[in-house]
């Protein structure tokens, strides 16, 4: 992926590897916050949406503190579903269980 070439990257209710041993596993590492920050025009966005509460504290501890993204919805706020989003199959399956449905929307800033 070129760098400054995408507008937007969805990351929609990726494996949450709960168990403490596992989070080495999560794809939201801080590699992956370099390469989505790399790969995003200045105001492309990053969509992430978890069932995991403690995924989506994940999530927001190894987002937020990059000054390359901006939480749209404001500090560890958690961002409206959007209607063009589809729902999942783990989405639903998360829903069943009772799960918290989380949506973060995060822009790239002009911030080098």
């Amino acid at each position: 992926i070129l760098p400054s070439s995408l507008q937007r990257i969805l990351l929609f209710f990726p494996d949450p590897w709960h168990k403490k041993r596992h989070h080495k596993r999560r794809i939201v590492q801080s590699d992956f916050v370099q390469a989505a920050a790399a790969a995003l025009i200045p105001g492309g966005l990053l969509h992430c949406a978890t069932d995991w509460p403690d995924y989506a504290d994940w999530m927001l501890d190894h987002i937020e503190p990059d000054n390359r993204f901006c939480n749209v919805a404001g500090h560890r706020q958690v961002s409206e579903k959007p209607t063009w989003r589809p729902t999942t199959r783990f989405e639903k399956r998360g829903q069943r269980l009772g799960h918290p449905v989380s949506d973060f929307v995060f822009e790239r800033t002009a911030t080098a």
